[in-house]
C-alpha cells in the first residue's frame, strides 16, 4: 500500500512538473537570425541538412508525436497544400523527436511526400527553443519557423492550430516571398 502511494505520489510530482514545463514560453528564435543548422535522418535513413534547402523557402515544423490526433491533422494539411508550397518556392519539412521507422510508418499511413526527420535526442529541438524534456518523456512543442532563402528566420509560429497551420504559412509565404524572391540553384 505503502509503495502505491509513493508511486503515485511521484507520478503526480512529474505531471505537475511537465505542465509547469509545457506552460514555459517558447524560446523563439528572433526573425532575421541564422536558422540553426541540422543533420538528421529521414524516413528514408538519409542524412538531411538546412543546407539541403539553401535558397528556397522552408517551412520547418516541430511536432510532438506520430500517429496522434493534431499531428496527424497538421501533416495532412501540409500533405493536402504541398502543391501551393511547391508553386512558391518552399518546401515542407517535419520534425519530432520520434525514431526514422515511426515516421516511416506515419508518412506511409498517410501519403506524406514531404521529410520527417528523426530528431530522437532533442538536440534540434533544443536548439530551435521548443523541446519540452519531462525526464521520462521527450517531445517537442509544436512551432513552426518559416526560413527564407539565405537560411534566416522569416516568421516563426507558436500558437498553432492544425486544422488552419497549413493555410496560415501560405498565406504569410505569399507576403514575404513577393517581398524576397527565392533564389533557387
Amino acid at each position: 500500500m505503502l509503495l502505491k502511494l509513493i508511486f503515485y505520489i511521484a507520478v503526480l510530482l512529474i505531471a505537475v512538473w511537465g505542465y509547469r514545463q509545457y506552460q514555459q514560453p517558447v524560446s523563439r528564435l528572433k526573425v532575421g537570425s541564422p536558422a540553426p543548422d541540422f543533420n538528421l535522418l529521414d524516413t528514408q535513413g538519409q542524412s538531411r541538412a538546412l543546407k539541403d534547402w539553401q535558397g528556397q523557402w522552408l517551412a520547418l515544423y516541430f511536432y510532438p508525436k506520430d500517429h496522434t490526433p493534431g499531428c496527424t491533422q497538421e501533416a495532412c494539411q501540409f500533405r493536402d497544400d504541398i502543391s501551393q508550397f511547391t508553386q512558391l518556392g518552399a518546401h515542407v519539412v517535419g520534425i519530432s523527436v520520434d525514431t526514422v521507422a515511426s515516421h516511416a510508418s506515419f508518412a506511409n499511413k498517410h501519403g506524406l511526400q514531404f521529410p520527417l526527420l528523426a530528431d530522437t535526442d532533442g538536440l534540434v529541438a533544443e536548439k530551435y527553443g521548443v523541446l519540452l524534456d519531462w525526464v521520462v518523456f521527450k517531445a517537442a512543442r509544436r512551432v513552426t519557423y518559416l526560413i527564407d532563402p539565405q537560411g534566416r528566420i522569416a516568421q516563426s509560429y507558436t500558437e498553432v492550430d492544425p486544422k488552419h497551420h497549413s493555410a496560415e504559412i501560405l498565406r504569410d509565404l505569399q507576403q514575404l516571398s513577393a517581398t524576397q524572391p527565392s533564389t533557387k540553384e
